[in-house]
């Protein structure tokens, strides 16, 4: 069965610091720091947008990517890859914007459909996967720049395996499904009720869009869903007495994640300090906003809406997302979703 690699880069960079503080030492904080792969990603890039300025300078926008590898049996991501990315044999599966206020109090995830039709750059028009497919991280980063307006600061993606085993050494993923449904792509039924998944079964049911009310949309919200419920699983599960897991959480992370070269262990271990200091409301989801679905030739995309777009990518821009969350509550992922 092909699996997908999926996302996780947040929780990736809330689990990194972990091991400091819960005792791991410097040794081996320096010995995980060596396991992430790095690449440069930034370098030559024009035409950027501008820094943020006044107040919204010391904000942070992170692109977070994760890779559907079209591949066998060969690691992308992490320290075990052998090639960052393959042209024509990976897309950028999931795709998010993680954006943390200049100030650390708030952090917002906000994911870009990857059906979306946007213009690539270089490419002329085409689906937002697409980018990592032609150009790697460095053309995604150019892709969400030009469709945002938003200067993106950091990239990080990982593979499916560190997904797995993230969610079976926490024990499992709780997640609530609210109706029985069916995936006819896996015949696979998950039935109404509490479950508590492997990391395996976790990854089946972030990827189901097939039996869904919302298609690939429901998906983007199941992956947000997840996301948290791992966040909270990793809050839950750290024991400061108890370093030896802290470390095994983040040998696995580190293993599986690659980042721009501009993005140092300390840097990461400070972002997971900021978020693990944060309430739980003050990080949310939602998905960027979406006008409708739509063909484009033999190819069902997303169409973003570019009006309400406008006022969200601002908001970012500007360190203002809190006025935008305030107008905007039913765009946020619920505690249960599809």
């Amino acid at each position: 069965m092909k699996k997908s690699r999926i996302w996780l880069s947040v929780g990736i960079a809330f689990v990194v610091l972990i091991g400091a503080v819960a005792g791991t030492g410097w040794y081996l904080a320096h010995r995980l720091d060596e396991q992430v792969r790095t690449v440069d990603v930034f370098a030559g890039l024009d035409d950027r947008p501008e820094p943020a300025s006044d107040a919204a300078a010391g904000a942070m926008n992170i692109l977070l990517l994760g890779t559907d590898g079209r591949t066998d049996g060969e690691a992308t991501t992490g320290s075990d890859a052998t090639s960052t990315w393959t042209p024509g044999e990976q897309r950028a599966d999931t795709m998010m914007l993680l954006h943390l206020s200049a100030d650390r109090r708030s952090a917002s995830v906000v994911s870009i459909p990857r059906d979306s039709w946007v213009r690539i750059p270089g490419h002329g028009k085409a689906k937002v996967n697409a980018a990592f497919s032609l150009g790697g991280p460095r053309l995604s980063v150019q892709t969400v720049e030009k469709l945002t307006g938003v200067r993106i600061d950091h990239v990080a993606w990982v593979d499916w395996a560190g997904f797995e085993e993230i969610g079976d050494l926490l024990g499992g993923v709780e997640v609530y499904i609210p109706e029985t449904v069916y995936d006819s792509a896996r015949k696979r039924t998950w039935t109404q009720g509490k479950h508590l998944l492997s990391g395996e079964e976790a990854l089946l049911y972030v990827r189901q869009r097939y039996g869904l009310p919302g298609g690939d949309l429901d998906r983007v919200k199941r992956q947000q869903y997840v996301l948290r419920s791992i966040l909270r699983g990793l809050r839950q599960s750290v024991d400061p007495k108890n370093p030896k897991k802290a470390y095994d959480l983040l040998d696995i992370i580190t293993r599986h994640l690659t980042v721009d070269s501009g993005f140092s262990g300390s840097d990461l271990r400070t972002l997971a300090l900021d978020l693990a200091r944060m309430p739980s409301e003050d990080l949310t989801f939602f998905t960027a906003p979406v006008a409708g679905l739509g063909k484009e030739g033999k190819q069902s995309v997303v169409r973003l809406d570019k009006r309400e777009g406008r006022h969200l990518w601002s908001a970012m821009r500007e360190d203002d997302m809190e006025t935008w969350l305030e107008q905007n509550q039913d765009a946020l992922t619920g505690r249960t979703v599809n």
